[in-house]
């Protein structure tokens, strides 16, 4: 099975139009289009009944000691943990397409719905944790939102894209679900997987 993307080539960085923010003229950083990438795949085995797709960030800090402070940055050395930023289940057999920005177009504050396009269902991506403080933009965060690494990191972010063909129409899964819990349900189920990843960083002093 091949996935791939005519916005983000793989390897190469993520466009700006993709990401939930962009490097600021003024200040560190400016929201963005926040569009999801295109993407399209083939070559599903027999046997395959639905798609997921799952997009996650694996560099993501481990402390948010120094995380986007002044005068300080996070050290290349620190472990780091996954982020979550698309987690979407039940696409329909028949569709091996996905097109840029019709599943998110812009940042919507608090949140997107869980019911996304296609008849598909949007689990909650961890912006939902990291905004749960923010009086203007808590809420439970749906579908896509793009990269938005901390400003000060000194190690540019992966972003990874992973389809995968699975044996069920449905996904045994209910209610609010997250990245972990996806993965958990779809682990019997999958046929195949394919991957691409792209890069971003907020850093001007990190070169991709």
């Amino acid at each position: 099975m091949k996935l791939w993307s005519n916005s983000i080539r793989d390897g190469a960085p993520i466009p700006g139009e993709f990401a939930f923010a962009v490097q600021a003229t003024h200040g560190h950083v400016a929201l963005s289009a926040n569009r999801n990438p295109h993407l399209a795949w083939s070559g599903a085995p027999a046997g395959t009944r639905s798609y997921a797709l799952i997009c996650h960030d694996p560099d993501v800090p481990s402390r948010g000691d120094d995380v986007n402070q002044e005068g300080r940055s996070v050290p290349i050395t620190l472990p780091r943990v996954d982020f979550f930023h698309w987690v979407l289940i039940d696409i329909p057999v028949g569709i091996d397409e996905i097109a840029a920005g019709s599943f998110s177009d812009g940042v919507v504050a608090r949140g997107k719905p869980s019911a996304g396009p296609l008849d598909t269902r949007q689990g909650l991506n961890d912006y939902t944790g990291w905004f749960a403080g923010d009086a203007d933009m808590a809420g439970d965060y749906h579908g896509y939102d793009g990269p938005c690494p901390p400003w000060n990191d000194e190690l540019p972010h992966r972003y990874i894209f992973t389809l995968y063909a699975l044996d069920t129409d449905r996904v045994p899964i209910e209610g609010r679900f997250g990245g972990a819990e996806a993965r958990a349900a779809i682990a019997k189920h999958i046929l195949a997987q394919a991957s691409f990843t792209g890069r971003y960083t907020l850093n001007p002093a990190v070169r991709l």
